[in-house]
C-alpha cells in the first residue's frame, strides 16, 4: 500500500521560526507521523527573521517561474527548501520580496500590525498550493494550522476541486489562538482572495475582514476541524460550535493515535 501523504501548511515551524505553540506542534506531529510510515511535506512563509545561511535554505530552481494572482497584479513566487536534520523532514518556504523580506513577522518594530498581512496570508495560501502542483505530489490530507493557512480549504473546495493533484485531498483546519485585533478593508480582501473563476458568493464568511473572518472561512470549507486543548478559543467558540458536526474539540497536541486514526479515516484507509 502506498504511503499516506500528509501536507502541513502553517505560519511557522520549529527550528526555523518559533514565536508560538504552533511552531512546536508543526514540528512534533509531522515527525511522529513520519515515524509511523507517512510521507510528509511542510510549507511555511519565508519570513525575514529566518536566517537562510544558518538554516541552509536554498532556492529550488526547478520550481521557479511561478507567478501568483493578487487582484489585478501577478506577484512572483520564489520557493526555497531546507530540512530539519534531526527529523529528516523537508520544509518548503514560500517567498516573495514584497511580502516576506522584512525583519519582523506580523508586527513592525513599534508593534503595529502590518496592514498588508491579509495579502501575505493570501499569497502564502495560493503559493503553497501552486508549489505542491509544481512538485507533482498529491497529498491525501492537508492539515492547515493558524489563520494564515485558513484559505487553503476554500481553494481546495472550489478552484482546485477537480485538479488531478487535489481531487482526492481532504482538509483539516486547526485554529491556534493566534488572534489579532485588526480589520482589513473588506473589498480589497475579497479582490485579493479571488483566483480563477472563484465565485464571490463563496466568500461571504470573509466579509468581516478580521481574525474571526479568517477562522470562519477555514472552518466553513475544511472537511474537518480539530480544536486543540491548549488553545484559548473563547473568541471563536461560536464559530466552532456552528460547525460542531465536523469538529473534534480539546484534542491534546500529543494525541498521536487520534491524528493517525483521523488521517487514515479521512483518506479512506
Amino acid at each position: 500500500m502506498a504511503k499516506l501523504r500528509i501536507l502541513y501548511v502553517s505560519s511557522e515551524v520549529d527550528p526555523f521560526q518559533n514565536t508560538s505553540k504552533i511552531a512546536d506542534f508543526v514540528r512534533a506531529l509531522p515527525t511522529a507521523m513520519q515515524e509511523r510510515g507517512m510521507e510528509i511535506r511542510i510549507l511555511v512563509p519565508r519570513f525575514g527573521s529566518i536566517n537562510e545561511r544558518k538554516n541552509r535554505l536554498h532556492e529550488v530552481v526547478r520550481l521557479s517561474g511561478i507567478t501568483i494572482p493578487m487582484g489585478e497584479e501577478e506577484k512572483p513566487l520564489t520557493i526555497k527548501v531546507a530540512s530539519i536534520p534531526a527529523a529528516k523532514l523537508q520544509v518548503y518556504f514560500i517567498d516573495n520580496e514584497d511580502y516576506y523580506q522584512r525583519k519582523y513577522v506580523l508586527n513592525d518594530k513599534e508593534g503595529a500590525f502590518y496592514p498588508d498581512n491579509h495579502e501575505r496570508a493570501i499569497f502564502f495560501c495560493k503559493g503553497a498550493l501552486e508549489t505542491v502542483v509544481k512538485l507533482g505530489w498529491a497529498p491525501d490530507i492537508i492539515h492547515c494550522n493558524d489563520w494564515m493557512s485558513s484559505l487553503v480549504p476554500l481553494y481546495i473546495s472550489t478552484h482546485y476541486q477537480n485538479h488531478p493533484i487535489y481531487k482526492d485531498s481532504k482538509t483539516i483546519f486547526s485554529p491556534h489562538n493566534s488572534a489579532f485585533d485588526f480589520t482589513f478593508e473588506s473589498d480589497d480582501l475579497i479582490e485579493k482572495v479571488k483566483i480563477g473563476d472563484l465565485d464571490e458568493a463563496n466568500l461571504g464568511s470573509l466579509a468581516g475582514g478580521n481574525y474571526e473572518a479568517f477562522i470562519k472561512i477555514g472552518a466553513e470549507y475544511a472537511d474537518k476541524i480539530v480544536s486543540l486543548e491548549n488553545a484559548d478559543n473563547s473568541r471563536i467558540q461560536s464559530i466552532i460550535d456552528e460547525y460542531q458536526h465536523k469538529t473534534s474539540q480539546n484534542i491534546a497536541d500529543n494525541d498521536l493515535d487520534f491524528f493517525e486514526k483521523t488521517y487514515l479515516e479521512m483518506s479512506g484507509n
